[in-house]
């Protein structure tokens, strides 16, 4: 067939490859310049199938950073999304879930923890490493926590045309004062009325470090 394309004698393709290479060692590429077809009727796609992601600015929260690379700033991923995230000693992965596809995680650097709540009471709880890959299923809830003395640093990737999440926080403090109070405060006004507070501003901090006084409660659990 390539012969009949080409107009080329058949003697020129009898050294081809007679199975799929597949991996194998070919010569140095060169420059980009060097490399890119010269051709008459080569036309330069108007796509752009490079985002460089780890130099975008990042959204810097009170634990870490996130940055995000979807539909949005990477218009031709029209069916990937992902998060790049790093967690400070100390900080977590705030709760939250992400509604239009599951979460694929790889742990690049550090030492996470993942808890993920199911339905009917039903959580479970894993440790990573670097090198890792985890799965979190669509509109469960879950949070991650860094566990070591390292910052942990991993990807978020989705089958999603964009990147998408709830966090607990914004849910409740988009969610009514009394429904939140009768739920968990009805006999509490007092703290009831802290708590509030605390989320009615609806603000997301994907990466959150723990305050002193949250510290200082959970060592007194130990």
């Amino acid at each position: 067939m390539s012969g009949v394309r080409s107009r080329l004698a058949p003697g020129v393709f009898a050294h081809l490859p007679e199975k799929e290479k597949y991996i194998f060692q070919g010569s140095k590429p060169g420059s980009i310049d060097e490399e890119k077809p010269t051709g008459k009727n080569v036309k330069k796609s108007k796509q752009n199938f490079v985002h460089r992601m780890l130099e975008q600015e990042p959204k810097v929260t009170s634990g870490g950073e996130v940055r995000i690379a979807d539909s949005k700033n990477f218009p031709i991923s029209k069916t990937v999304a992902a998060a790049h995230v790093t967690i400070e000693p100390g900080a977590l992965r705030e709760m939250h879930w992400h509604p239009n596809a599951d979460e694929w995680s790889f742990f690049i650097g550090g030492r996470a923890r993942v808890t993920v709540f199911g339905s009917s009471g039903n959580a479970r709880t894993f440790d990573y490493v670097a090198g890792d890959v985890g799965i979190v299923p669509r509109n469960m809830g879950h949070f991650v926590e860094n566990i070591g003395d390292e910052l942990v640093e991993m990807l978020e990737v989705f089958r999603a045309d964009e990147f998408r999440d709830f966090s607990l926080f914004q849910w409740m403090g988009e969610t009514p004062k009394r429904l939140v109070v009768d739920h968990l405060f009805q006999n509490d006004p007092e703290n009831a009325e802290k708590f509030w507070d605390k989320v009615k501003s609806a603000e997301k901090d994907e990466v959150t470090l723990p305050s002193d006084e949250e510290v200082k409660s959970k060592v007194q659990e130990l």
